[in-house]
């Protein structure tokens, strides 16, 4: 407040003397009227004021504006007018135009004031409590002004005011409410205020987030129209990056309430591309940029999977690659699009294959990396671009072994196309290698880099790549043209830096070299190329140069460390032994510091995206920079080695390598067998599939069998009705020609259940014998023994009764039995009977007719009989399974029962042993106590004493008795 006063003396006197005057007796007015229009117009006429005279307005009313906004609240006029006030007095917006100079320093002063008035307003907590409370207030003319005081206020001292907003109840849930305000005004200002209150705050941030803001943020902008919409969509889409960058939880939510689909609307720009609005250019751009904040590499690498699935399971990817590739789109929305496409691909196998399977739409369809890659080595494209594209390509290549091999095979000369129709990707990396364009060089050098990296196979795959240089003179391998480029140095003429080249070529060969013995000894094989590298880490050459010595460094040190020793001439100790002649150790160790000492280092390795703001600074790639982290110390520590030394790290690496190998080839073996695995998983599923069908194609020919067969019957029976008395007992003849067939599968039948009941007998007779020894064993002295026997007796009468039923049981089915052999022969004399009824051909037709229905109803009864004898074979059947599964549960109690036994002969044993051993105890106890009475009569000790001992050792005696008594009780 004094400093205010300081700014406010120090102004020019004169018409504001008066002003000043005025809002005093205007603050008076609000503080001391009792009318309430009295203090509504004073509030009116500081608002009006309030822009002109903002210091003088602020100084004095601030205080009496804040008692309205407590005291007032019932009348929402002059609340409005209360809140406009102090938006007017906080806020830095300035209507009036002036000079350049005057603008400057205007609004470095109204900054200060506007910082120095929201301190004061804020420094009463309970005055931002009360501004909250004020938005819950539906009128327009309140809610409104409002939330811009509060805006403003998150401007100026917004960790401040979010701190308070944070510890207010219910704070962030009524700003929550103005984004569903059906007021289009109201609800695009609560997006604003909604911006700056999560501005660099976690806690907010998720508050907000789970306070349904996503849903109602995408609901905003597919009303207004996705890409096509205005500034909304772009404040929503600012404040969706403000929830999500940086913050994981928000991000995981975000994905698990299945928002990302709803992203892939916003992309579908169709095919007329001339609308490209400036307003529509920015909503895609952010559009773009929230999507790589979802998927971007600093994320967790588990939430950035999940993001990448989730984009190509629901189509998004497809989208993106369909604007990639499309035709009239933006220079800086392809771009991005470019670099978003990356970060959606990168790491991730399946969005990698999607991306490799993408053709561009010409003729003949092109690969969409190689329309990219011809992009790349094209100088006349744009720099942001180029970047861009290499940046894709290095997403494509990472981590995925498989694109690495595919990139390799178009440079091996088994796959070149021969009539040279199309053009393949190893194809443009050599010619952007070879080219008089330094940052085509540099590219495609990076590019290549990334095809080898952490991949050994291919390493020595590119060994076999040969170039032809020129007509007549044979081809040359692609390492030994690298190396004579790089020998050549500024040699050549290029367009752009003069370094760009050598280090885009030095980064390919340590890439290339690392961790790869056999490239290695090919490198050294060429006899120029270890003096060339002596003699550049030797010379003193300028700062520009250093960076190239570093370079050339490393890669001797690569040369040193990944050496198998295959070469004589250039084993690791003569190496050493020419680095310490022509270099020197300290020398070569600080030539090799001064990569990672580069300006330019430290920049590259924060980020994977090659981002640069020209074309001079493209030095170092990220991957690289990993490189010489992990190479740099060893490489020091090798230098510094002795051959013991060496000899012993080349036998332990040996042993590593043959164990690696064990595990290599055990991995294989599981992979096999997996696979082995699944293919006879296929296999079943089929055959189950198979035998699922042959299963339903066997019941419906049953049935149809069945069907055919009940057809025959019924004819049969038709025809028998139908012709003469010669037919009907020919017919008869056959239908009962089933009949014995029947019977004699009863006989069978019969004899099986006889079989079975004789079977039975002779177990229960088993267990009747088994029964009475168990008895006649039951017999034991001990009391523990003998309530244990009459468990087991109590057991065996249960086993007895059990049997005694058993034996009913099996006594009833034998008369069942009895009684179906009875009604079999009846069964066998009713046939006899009815062939012998069969009438002569001499009787009249009256009296045939007769017997032929008296023989068709005795054919039904006894076709009706043989069913019952049917069905009470089975139920005879079903009781003799439950008569073995009662057999069964008999025979386990029984062994139960002579385990019980067992174990209780055994602790009986045992207890007659611990008696035994005790009595021994004591009759060597009471021996020491004659002794040792005799021994004190012979001391001439007094017979009280005497008893007293005598007392003691009966007291001793007695509870030596208790504790044996205690122990057998226990036993």
């Amino acid at each position: 407040m004094n400093f205010l006063r300081g700014v406010m003396g120090g102004q020019s006197a004169g018409p504001q003397h008066t002003e000043a005057e005025t809002i005093q007796k205007l603050c008076d007015r609000v503080a001391s009227s009792t009318l309430l229009d009295d203090r509504r117009n004073a509030v009116r006429a500081l608002k009006s004021l309030s822009k002109k005279y903002r210091l003088e307005v602020g100084i004095q009313a601030m205080e009496h504006l804040i008692h309205v906004l407590q005291t007032d609240r019932s009348d929402s006029e002059i609340i409005g007018y209360a809140l406009d006030t102090l938006f007017n007095i906080i806020s830095n917006d300035e209507e009036d135009e002036v000079d350049d100079l005057e603008e400057e320093n205007s609004t470095r002063q109204s900054e200060d004031l506007g910082s120095q008035f929201t301190e004061i307003f804020i420094k009463q907590q309970e005055n931002v409590t009360l501004l909250l409370s004020l938005l819950e207030d539906f009128d327009f003319h309140v809610r409104w002004p409002g939330v811009k005081l509060l805006t403003s206020l998150l401007k100026h001292l917004g960790p401040q005011v979010q701190q308070i907003i944070l510890v207010s109840p219910m704070g962030v849930s009524r700003l929550m409410d103005l984004l569903a305000d059906s007021r289009e005004v109201i609800r695009n200002d609560g997006v604003l205020l909604l911006q700056a209150l999560t501005r660099s705050n976690g806690a907010i941030q998720k508050i907000v987030a789970f306070e349904n803001a996503f849903e109602r943020l995408l609901d905003i902008i597919t009303e207004e129209g996705n890409s096509d919409g205005g500034i909304v969509v772009e404040d929503c889409l600012i404040l969706l990056q403000n929830l999500l960058k940086n913050n994981n939880s928000n991000q995981n939510f975000f994905k698990e309430g299945s928002y990302i689909q709803r992203m892939k609307p916003w992309f579908e720009v169709g095919d007329e591309n001339s609308g490209w609005s400036a307003q529509k250019v920015t909503n895609l751009h952010l559009m773009l940029q929230l999507i790589r904040v979802l998927v971007s590499p600093t994320n967790p690498p588990g939430a950035t999977s999940s993001c990448q699935k989730a984009m190509f399971q629901c189509g998004l990817l497809q989208q993106l690659c369909t604007i990639l590739m499309a035709t009239g789109i933006p220079a800086d929305i392809l771009t991005e699009t470019i670099n978003t496409v990356s970060e959606v691909i990168r790491g991730c196998q399946v969005n990698q294959d999607y991306f490799a399977s993408v053709n561009a739409p010409s003729n003949p369809p092109r690969p969409a990396i190689v329309v990219l890659l011809m992009s790349m080595v094209n100088e006349r494209q744009p720099f942001v671009l180029r970047c861009a594209v290499l940046y894709c390509f290095q997403c494509f290549l990472y981590k995925n072994q498989k694109g690495q091999g595919e990139i390799v095979s178009t440079l091996l000369p088994s796959t070149i196309d021969a009539t040279g129709n199309s053009v393949s990707a190893g194809q443009l990396l050599c010619g952007g290698l070879f080219s008089t364009d330094s940052l085509s060089n540099w590219c495609a050098a990076v590019a290549l880099a990334h095809a080898l990296q952490e991949n050994a196979t291919q390493k020595e795959q590119l060994l076999r790549v040969q170039l032809a240089t020129s007509i007549g003179n044979p081809p040359v391998s692609l390492l030994q043209q690298c190396t004579n480029i790089l020998s050549q140095g500024d040699k050549i003429d290029r367009r752009g830096s003069k370094i760009q080249t050598r280090v885009g070529l030095l980064m390919l060969l340590c890439t290339w070299l690392s961790n790869c013995p056999i490239a290695v000894t090919h490198f050294l094989h060429n006899s120029a190329n270890v003096p060339f590298l002596t003699g550049q880490i030797a010379e003193n050459l300028g700062e520009e140069e250093q960076l190239v010595q570093g370079l050339c460094a490393l890669l001797l040190g690569i040369s040193i460390y990944f050496n198998d020793n295959s070469l004589e001439n250039y084993m690791k100790e003569k190496l050493k032994q020419l680095i310490e002649k022509r270099i020197g150790k300290e020398n070569f160790i600080e030539k090799l510091g001064f990569i990672s000492k580069h300006e330019l280092y430290s920049r590259a390795s924060q980020k994977p995206q090659p981002n640069f703001p020209s074309p001079e600074y493209m030095i170092f790639d990220h991957e690289f920079t990993k490189l010489v982290k992990e190479l740099e110390g060893v490489i020091t520590k090798a230098i510094y080695k002795s051959s013991e030394e060496d000899k012993k790290e080349e036998e332990e690496k040996k042993t590593l390598e043959q164990h690696d190998s064990i595990v290599g080839h055990y991995k294989n073996m599981i992979r096999e067998q997996d696979l082995q695995l699944e293919e006879l998983k296929q296999q079943i599923s089929t055959l189950k599939c198979q035998n699922e069908q042959l299963q339903t194609a066997v019941t419906q020919q049953v049935s149809q069998i069945q069907q055919h067969k009940d057809q025959y019957n019924l004819l049969k029976v038709q025809l028998g009705k139908d012709n003469q008395h010669q037919g009907s007992h020919s017919d008869g003849a056959q239908m009962n020609g089933i009949q014995p067939e029947e019977i004699g599968r009863l006989r069978e039948e019969i004899e099986e259940l006889k079989s079975n009941q004789e079977l039975l007998r002779s177990q229960l007779a088993e267990k009747d014998s088994l029964i009475e020894k168990l008895k006649s064993s039951q017999t034991s002295p001990d009391t523990n023994e003998a309530t244990a026997s009459a468990r087991d007796s109590e057991k065996i009468a249960e086993l007895k009764q059990e049997l005694a039923t058993l034996k009913s049981q099996l006594n009833s089915q034998s008369v069942e039995i009895t009684k179906l052999q009875t009604e079999k022969q009846e069964l066998l004399h009713k046939t006899e009977a009815f062939a012998q009824s069969v009438p002569v051909s001499g009787e009249s037709e009256a009296a045939i007719a007769a017997k032929t229905t008296d023989v068709e109803g005795r054919l039904s009864a006894l076709l009706q009989e043989t069913k019952e004898l049917k069905n009470e074979i089975k139920a005879l059947s079903e009781e003799r399974a439950s008569i073995k599964e009662q057999l069964d549960s008999s025979n386990s109690t029984i062994v139960i029962l002579q385990n019980e036994k067992n174990q209780l002969e055994v602790n009986i044993k045992d207890s007659k042993k611990e008696q035994d051993d005790l009595l021994v105890l004591l009759a060597d106890q009471d021996q020491k106590i004659l002794s040792l009475k005799d021994k004190l009569k012979g001391l001439g000790h007094p017979e009280e004493e005497e008893d007293e001992l005598e007392s003691i050792d009966q007291d001793d005696e007695d509870d030596e008795d208790e504790d044996d008594d205690k122990s057998q009780g226990d036993n």
